[in-house]
């Protein structure tokens, strides 16, 4: 019986958790639902803007412009923190994508990637371990795009 009760709440707490979540709230809602946007937060050591800068423009940005091909992501840029205080990051990565996939998808497109990248996992590690030294990522968030009804 308790885990009767207890799934009851957990049903009521989900209806309540989104805006979406019933027809009648969604119709009354001004926005709908739009991409997921991943944010990377990095930080570049003194003197190595120059280096990361040619990392983005180069395998970075030829990776994003794959998955955007293959429709994998929906649109990726680089934001720069121009006023940048103690403890924020130098740069913003924007990735974003209309859906989760699911870990087959994801192994597929793993090798997708690879084949074209011509590069192997191992390979990529290696890169991103140089890159380290210099390169720091300081966290990342999940965020969620509004699009307006009307």
């Amino acid at each position: 019986m308790q885990s009767v009760r207890l799934a009851a709440v957990a049903a009521i707490a989900l209806a309540f958790a989104s805006p979406f979540a019933t027809t009648a709230t969604a119709q009354e809602y001004p926005v709908i639902a739009g991409d997921y946007v991943t944010v990377g937060m990095i930080s570049v050591d003194d003197g190595h803007d120059l280096d990361y800068a040619k990392h983005l423009a180069g395998l970075w940005r030829k990776g994003q412009d794959f998955a955007v091909k293959q429709g994998w992501i929906t649109g990726y840029e680089v934001l720069t923190n121009e006023n940048k205080r103690a403890g924020e990051p130098d740069y913003y990565l924007l990735t974003r994508f209309s859906k989760f996939t699911d870990a087959a998808e994801e192994d597929k497109r793993e090798a997708a990637y690879n084949t074209f990248m011509a590069t192997t996992t191992t390979q990529m590690q290696a890169a991103s371990g140089e890159r380290a030294k210099y390169r720091h990522q300081m966290g990342s968030m999940l965020l969620r795009s509004w699009k307006w009804r009307n």
